[in-house]
């Protein structure tokens, strides 16, 4: 008989980046109801603070994902409040600039900073305590890594979701698993915005139907609990993320097809060296 998802979160200890509001704060609230163990991270002391009682007074500390040696000294202390990690949450993000010519390249590097440099920290220090057939790191990505007038935006938050596959690669041995969660528009507690702050506008200026954070939150529960690869939600997608899943797949299939090799003729008055291209 199937698990239920309260059987698979019971006892889980699960970090989240970003969890003094919107849907970090969700789901850390959601996790903690479901019996698990959840250690918080942000920089909002007093949202934070306030997470944390709502969730049994869980563990949670004050860091910025850019730096590296903070990273790092947070889990070092979640884990031991903890007894470990199971299961890490990088979903911390911020918003970037619409445009390149006319944006503030300052802006633009703060948002590489958290959403790319961010997101690697996180996934470093996650990898000393996921390492075995229980760990699972869930990268929350975004829509607007393949939406057009949020290109820019979606640079970074694409950035991100590459790191989560190449973790998913450099893990598998050990048996721990890789989600990516590709969120579209939510409305969170701060007006109605993307996920993480991108405003929800197409090139006519209207905005498009936002779904509730908690379709997020149920989402992200629902893959945390099954260890899934990919998550959507909501679950209506823009088009272009069929076309770009059709493409990986079509990519996928030609990598798979041997090309018979009739003839090798050496090629003179060039080196074979190792690695040459």
């Amino acid at each position: 008989m199937p698990r239920t998802i309260q059987e698979n979160l019971l006892g889980r200890r699960v970090l989240i980046t970003g969890a003094a509001r919107g849907i970090g704060a969700g789901l850390a609230r959601r996790l903690h109801e479901r019996g698990a163990r959840v250690g918080l991270l942000g920089l909002e002391p007093e949202l934070l603070e306030q997470t944390a009682t709502a969730c049994g007074r869980a563990p949670w500390r004050l860091c910025d994902v850019r730096d590296r040696d903070a990273v790092e000294d947070a889990f070092d202390y979640l884990a031991d409040r903890m007894d470990g990690i199971d299961v890490v949450v990088a979903n911390a993000g911020v918003t970037t600039p619409p445009q390149v010519v006319d944006g503030d390249p300052a802006v633009m590097r703060y948002a590489i900073e958290v959403n790319v440099m961010g997101t690697y920290h996180t996934l470093r220090a996650a990898g000393r305590y996921l390492g075995h057939r229980n760990g699972y790191a869930l990268v929350v990505a975004s829509s607007t890594a393949i939406t057009a007038p949020r290109g820019v935006h979606g640079s970074t938050r694409g950035g991100a979701a590459e790191l989560g596959r190449a973790l998913r690669e450099e893990m598998k041995h050990h048996g721990t698993r890789v989600g990516i969660a590709t969120v579209g528009d939510i409305d969170t507690d701060r007006t109605v915005i993307g996920f993480d702050g991108a405003p929800v506008a197409p090139s006519g200026g209207v905005l498009f139907k936002t779904a509730s954070i908690t379709v997020a939150v149920d989402a992200l529960e629902r893959g945390i609990a099954g260890r899934k690869s990919r998550i959507y939600t909501p679950s209506r997608m823009p088009g272009t993320e069929s076309v770009r899943m059709l493409a990986q797949r079509a990519s996928q299939m030609t990598r798979s097809i041997e090309i018979p090799t009739y003839a090798t003729v050496p090629m003179r008055g060039r080196s074979q060296r190792k690695g040459a291209a």
